[in-house]
């Protein structure tokens, strides 16, 4: 026995992840055995370990900024919108103006006035002002800050479910590492009985068969525990790339898997904790976030918006005129500059057919969905609940009852030990005797590993710490 299913099956998922640990290790030189590192780490070591160095965990650090941004900077809609803007322009041909200048210079027995280069030019600048506001504005921005508050959950919540990954992998592989050492005490009696065995068969003391049956026992165990090292140590080499290690560390686990008890009623932490899940805190968040963009929305179409517009534009004609002073004294100066309020509203919008109104439509389905989710979360999180409870209930009991066992298999594997060497008893009562007893300790190292993992989801689905073993 090697595993549980279950329990092989919750350390397969965790460790499917590094899926791209294999790719790593092709496309980088690999670790002479010189060149390697050992690196003995404990629990919390690797906990702070892969909180510094997780790569999601810097994306998710990213995420968070550029939403924090958004945030803090949401006031700028109601910037106004201030261009500069600065023209010069030369018209080709002015002797149709100038012919109509020069007719009415003649009625009034002025003197004609010639066409000239300096004429054609014209230098226009151009400042304008435009503000725009609305009410919509302003739950823009509170839903720019709901967005931020949201990221915050979500970062949360990714730093809380590294953290439980890096625990449950741990103990996972001290759980193999558990097994591994099983085997090799198992091979090494092997090998004794084997030794025994040939001293025995050269005295006449047993038959060739009873050697051979030892030889191939032996001979048999002996790959299987070399495949088993193997595996182990490349699972370790997997969890070093998890936690951001250099390829080839050679990790040394310091530690054992001894649960730290609670006694828990399902009742007691519905009513404590029920409300810390950080999944309800994200949805109502989003819920928020969700509501403040369906309200700028309504208030965009019910509301009137207010525009102040002002530009300043002033030009400059026959600047190029040397008798006229030359630019910027001289010429012709002009401002067509103007300020206006207005006060819209778009009245399309109001419309139930508008896209504006099937955009509020599916504002609001949406929004009654992740309400309809919220309840289905709160629900699921109570079965939740109930299920760890029992799990840890029945995985204490599971535990007390192989503590048990463990005794009498000792017992039994010691006395049958003994009886074949004063050859009453066979080779295969040996093997059995000691598969039990290999069984019982396993058992008991799964049913640990078990109760540790029920706890930490229930940690995780409550937010909440129920132990006293953190540092």
């Amino acid at each position: 026995m090697i595993f549980s299913k279950k329990t092989f099956f919750k350390i397969s998922v965790l460790l499917a992840m590094s899926g791209a640990f294999v790719f790593a290790q092709e496309s980088q030189p690999q670790n002479t055995e010189s060149d390697k590192k050992t690196v003995n780490l404990t629990i919390y070591e690797a906990v702070d370990y892969a909180l510094e160095h997780s790569h999601s965990l810097k994306t998710a650090d990213i995420d968070l900024e550029i939403k924090a941004r958004a945030g803090k900077n949401a006031w700028n809609v109601l910037l106004p919108t201030v261009q500069a803007t600065g023209t010069l322009n030369r018209t080709t041909d002015i002797s149709s103006n100038l012919s109509g200048t020069n007719t009415m210079m003649k009625l009034h027995g002025l003197p004609e006035i010639e066409e000239t280069d300096s004429m054609k030019w014209t230098g226009i600048a151009n400042l304008s002002v435009d503000w725009n506001f609305s009410l919509a504005m302003i739950q823009q921005i509170r839903a720019a800050k709901a967005g931020y508050e949201a990221g915050k959950i979500s970062y949360e919540q990714s730093i809380v479910e590294t953290e439980v990954n890096v625990k449950k992998l741990f103990y996972g592989l001290l759980l193999q590492q558990e097994n591994l050492n099983l085997q090799k005490t198992t091979l090494e009696n092997s090998r004794k009985r084997m030794v025994q065995a040939e001293a025995n068969f050269k005295n006449g003391m047993v038959p060739e068969l009873s050697m051979l049956q030892a030889q191939v026992t032996y001979q048999n165990k002996s790959p299987e525990v070399a495949q088993m090292e193997r595996e182990f140590h490349q699972q370790l080499d997997t969890f070093a790339f998890l936690l951001g290690l250099p390829v080839g560390t050679d990790i040394v686990l310091q530690g054992s898997i001894e649960p730290f008890y609670v006694d828990l009623h399902y009742d007691t932490l519905i009513e404590r904790y029920g409300n810390n899940s950080l999944d309800l805190q994200s949805i109502d968040k989003n819920i928020e976030q969700l509501q403040r963009n369906l309200d700028a929305l309504n208030l965009s179409t019910y509301t009137p918006f207010f525009n102040i517009s002002y530009g300043f534009k002033p030009m400059l004609t026959d600047f190029l005129d040397a008798d006229k002073g030359g630019f910027p004294t001289g010429g012709d100066w002009t401002d067509s500059g103007s300020i206006s309020f207005t006060i819209g509203w778009n009245l399309t919008n109001i419309l139930p057919f508008s896209s504006n109104r099937q955009q509020a439509k599916d504002l609001q389905a949406n929004l009654d969905k992740l309400k309809v989710s919220r309840k289905m979360l709160l629900e699921n999180q109570k079965m939740t609940v109930r299920k760890s409870v029992d799990t840890l209930i029945q995985a204490r009991e599971q535990i007390q009852s192989m503590n048990r066992s463990i005794t009498l298999a000792q017992r039994s594997y010691d006395m049958t030990v003994r009886a074949y060497r004063n050859g009453t008893r066979e080779l295969l009562d040996v093997r059995d005797a000691e598969n039990q007893l290999n069984t019982a300790k396993l058992g008991l190292a799964n049913q640990k590993f078990n109760y540790i993992s029920a706890l930490l989801d229930l940690e995780t689905t409550l937010n909440t710490k129920l132990t006293g073993g953190e540092k």
